[in-house]
């Protein structure tokens, strides 16, 4: 236990000593005074990605279908309230498009931060993603891209809660939770068959995101050229790691469309389409695909 709280203590002080004071207003609140929960979650995380699919190799996959229609019906219902709430937090608050400093409007901008919140921990959530994978044996949706995001993202929202947990925050988390509406949706009734004839819509979700990509960045870098006291380090961070996005989407799209014969876009099956959709910034489906005719 010793051991725990001098390693606990010392990441903590590094931190600090990297960030600065952390933001009052959201002390006390779940998982964010102390660094260490993030990381082991992290790193229990890393370790079911490379021991997951060794424990996997010489058993069944699970076929996971129940869970995974109330997995994706919980996960869309909660970017739901996320989006509606950002929305209506933001309007009622009187924040600005361009740039909202983190201290302009009171009690509003902790009502912001509390959404937020639900958005950081919604990223320990989407862990299941992987983990649905290593249970179904998808090991092929195992990309550096999927871990990398998963991974990053909830490490950089830990950094956010503590530090810039409101203002220009918002914007990012506003479009995801759209788009994880739509994905998530789209996920959960891919799932069924029957359904798949209904799911026209599904080339717009990568177009969606795409659109995503570029207005988050010009977001971000218009705070930059017309600052408003929000911190330029985080706002440079974000635009770097939006760069190592888009340059991975762009690797991930060539690889997945630019060397597809038409031979092979004409032999593609439903499952084959959802498995190349983005999940904000990463390619990965966990719905249940349908199987391949045998030729």
């Amino acid at each position: 236990m010793s051991y725990f709280s001098t390693l606990d203590r010392r990441l903590n002080s590094a931190v600090d000593r990297l960030f600065g004071e952390r933001d009052p207003r959201v002390r006390g609140w779940l998982l964010l005074d102390s660094y260490l929960p993030t990381v082991l979650f992290t790193l229990l995380y890393l370790l079911i990605v490379l021991l997951g699919p060794l424990y996997m190799r010489h058993r069944p996959a699970y076929s996971l279908k129940r869970v995974l229609v109330a997995y994706n019906f919980s996960v869309t219902m909660l970017s739901f309230y996320m989006l509606v709430e950002l929305i209506s937090s933001t309007w009622a608050a009187g924040y600005r498009l361009q740039c909202q400093g983190l201290s302009e409007v009171g009690d509003a901008d902790v009502r912001v931060a509390r959404v937020l919140w639900w958005y950081y921990f919604s990223k320990l959530i989407e862990f299941m993603d992987t983990i649905f994978f290593v249970l179904r044996k998808k090991n092929s949706q195992i990309t550096f891209l999927h871990v990398y995001h998963h991974a990053s993202m909830f490490n950089i929202w830990w950094c956010v809660l503590n530090w810039i947990p409101c203002g220009q925050s918002f914007f990012g988390p506003t479009l995801n939770s759209f788009i994880h509406v739509m994905m998530y949706s789209y996920y959960g009734l891919s799932t069924f068959p029957s359904m798949h004839k209904y799911l026209w819509w599904k080339r717009y979700l990568t177009q969606a995101q795409l659109i995503q990509f570029f207005l988050t960045i010009s977001h971000t870098l218009s705070a930059v050229i017309v600052p408003c006291g929000f911190p330029t380090g985080c706002l440079l961070f974000q635009t770097s790691y939006m760069f190592t996005l888009v340059i991975l989407f762009i690797n991930f799209y060539i690889q997945t469309y630019r060397k597809r014969t038409p031979r092979d876009e004409g032999n593609r099956t439903d499952a084959d389409v959802s498995s190349h959709h983005l999940n904000g910034h990463f390619a990965y489906v966990n719905g249940t695909t349908t199987k391949q005719k045998v030729k």
